[in-house]
């Protein structure tokens, strides 16, 4: 089963390290265990996914992933302004501090706030990769079919 090659239908075992480029690992599997996804399960981005389409068992490669194939370009109007009074009174606003919403289907919609003036409190509900180029780097292990778990 060595030379069955990534595509829709085949369960992968592999080793990846996402970076920002020229900058920091945000995620890596390769000092743990490995991943294992099914090609279409949604574990990775469609785009990614993408990248790892015909690649077999023993395949090392880096990719540069522009923002348009990653997480989108940062987008101003995904910022939104709060008042302070919106806020639980105990909870700490500063930036970086994640905080939940619910959207109008009642979905958890993270945000991070990155700006406290005043009253005035703006929440960045943009991925926090937008904008950024990524690296992403895999090592495939393992290739079969999908199907049931043996």
């Amino acid at each position: 089963m060595k030379d069955l090659a990534i595509d829709k239908g085949t369960r992968v075992k592999l080793h990846f390290a996402l970076k920002i480029k020229d900058g920091d690992v945000v995620d890596t599997t390769f000092d743990k265990d490995p991943a294992t996804l099914e090609i279409g399960d949604e574990n990775l981005p469609e785009n990614f996914e993408a990248l790892l389409m015909g690649m077999k068992a023993g395949d090392h490669a880096a990719y540069e992933v522009t923002p348009e194939k990653a997480f989108g370009q940062h987008n101003p109007s995904n910022v939104q302004s709060f008042k302070r009074h919106e806020f639980s009174a105990d909870m700490v606003l500063e930036p970086g501090v994640v905080v939940s919403f619910a959207d109008a289907r009642q979905q958890e919609l993270p945000g991070v706030i990155s700006r406290v003036e005043g009253d005035e409190v703006d929440v960045d509900f943009n991925h926090p990769l937008a904008g950024r180029t990524l690296e992403f780097e895999v090592e495939i292990l393992d290739v079969e079919p999908a199907g049931p778990t043996h």
